[in-house]
Parts: C-alpha cells; structure tokens; sequence
C-alpha cells in the first residue's frame, strides 16, 4: 500500500509540474491574443480532475485510511489554490463572479464551457495513464475494468441538500476570505474543503463542482445522467446562490432594518 501511495503522489506531482509549465508556456504565447484567461481554465481544470481522479482512486479502490485522504484532500487544495494563476475551475464560482460584474456573460460562457472541456478531457485521460500500470493500485484498477460505483449513498433529495451544504460551505468561505492575503487564503479555503469533504463524502463523496462531478462521478454506474445533473449540478448551484442570497441581500437587510426596531423603545426612554 505504502508503495501505491508513493506512487500515487509522484503522479500528482508530475501532473502538478507539467500544468505550471503549460501555465508559463501558454501565457507567454498567448500574452497578445486575450486568450490566456481560458488556456488557464482548461489546464487548471484538468489539473484539477486529474489530481482528482487518482485521490478518488486512492480512497475507494486503494482504501487508504480516511485521516490520510483528509490529509492528502487539504494538502490537494492547498496546492491548486497556489496555482491556479486566476483560474476558477468550478462553474458555480465563475456564475457567482458573473453576478456580480467581475465577469461578463461572455467571458463566463467560455469559461465554463473550457472547464467542462478540460473536465472531459481528464475523463479520457486518467485511464490511458492507469493502464500503464505504474504501480499494484493501477493495474488491479484495469483488470476490475476501471470499474466505478456511484459514491451516492442516500435519497436523491438528501444527496442534493449535502452537494447544497457543501457548496454553500465552501463559497461562504470564499467570499469571506478575499481581504486576506493569499498565501493565508488558500489554507483557510483548504480546511473548509476537507471538514465538508469528511461531512458529507460518505453520502455523496462531496464534489460540490459541476465540472469536476461530470469528470470523476458521471461515468460511475448506480445512477442516470439526470440523477447525477440533479445532485451534482443543481445541488452546488443552489448552494452557491443561497450563500450569495444571504450574504448579499437579507444580511445588510436585516442590518438595516434592526435599528429601525429598537427606535420606539428609544425614544420611549428619551421621554
């Protein structure tokens, strides 16, 4: 097992090592053209799958225990949100910024329409690199097939309110978190991800991305196409909204109108 894991890390690593190079290679290219902004959504997406995929790998067919999943979950999130160089990677957060102008409708189109390409791309990916059989973990997942069971283990309705909880847990912790500096930012966004991904990853695995569930949850069997839009692309939409629709309008609602409620006792007291 322990050889699987090393193996399973040098994985992440190379994947990680040859995105930045893409990053620096494709912004230099692409520099003039106003390209660059998508060549980074699609090769931070598909970092972001890849990686991904094998963690997935490693819990379910690899049985790692779960403290170092969580671990390993952090340590992921820690890494992407370094390197993303301005990347979303989640269609739900490119929406979130659109609504609030810091994207045009245009410019969020395409990026999501580069997230789940890149999502798709990792999908087809992922197995070519297992069937080399770099490690025990690999080949015994090409001999099962690379069999996959859909990690929803609850009701629809229930596994659409955890996607929701996640989501909402996660984009609260972005919008709160954007006047700290990055290097703190990204930890304080990790931890969130893994307390939601050990909350709520036994019923559905906690994805709470719609590009990143088409990649790695979509093609497991156990549920239809419109089951899994249902919970993996509905359930962190409705979360992401529910927490803008709080913290944008019924909090400074609710801030405004309290001093309203207090004036008659007040002014009751003043005479």
């Amino acid at each position: 097992m322990s050889a699987d894991v090393a193996v399973s890390l040098s994985m992440l690593a190379v994947i990680v090592a040859l995105s930045a190079a893409s990053r620096r290679l494709l912004s230099r290219a692409l520099a003039d053209t106003g390209l660059s902004v998508y060549a980074m959504e699609l090769v931070s997406t598909f970092q972001l799958c890849c990686c991904t995929h094998e963690l997935k790998l490693l819990s379910e067919v690899g049985g790692i225990e779960q403290r170092l999943a969580l671990t390993l979950t952090y340590l992921a999130s820690v890494i992407h949100g370094l390197t993303f160089s301005g990347a979303i990677g989640n269609p739900s957060g490119t929406l979130e910024q659109a609504y609030h102008a810091k994207l045009s409708g245009s410019c969020a189109f395409k990026r999501i329409a580069c997230q789940f390409a890149a999502a798709a791309a990792a999908r087809a990916a992922v197995p070519v690199i297992w069937g080399v059989g770099l490690s025990g973990l690999h080949v015994r997942h090409k001999l099962l097939g690379y069999q996959c069971i859909s990690p929803i283990h609850a009701p629809l309705s229930k596994a659409t309110a955890v996607e929701l909880a996640c989501a909402f847990a996660v984009q609260t912790a972005i919008t709160h978190t954007r006047s700290v500096e990055e290097k703190y930012r990204v930890h304080a966004i990790a931890a969130v991800i893994a307390t939601v991904v050990y909350a709520g990853g036994s019923v559905t695995g906690a994805v709470f991305n719609p590009a990143l569930a088409f990649s790695t949850q979509f093609p497991c069997s156990g549920h239809s196409f419109l089951e899994y839009c249902l919970v993996y692309w509905l359930g962190p939409l409705l979360g992401m909204i529910s927490s803008v629709l709080l913290f944008d309008k019924l909090v400074p609602l609710m801030s405004t109108t309290s001093p309203s409620l207090h004036l008659p006792l007040e002014s009751k007291k003043r005479t």
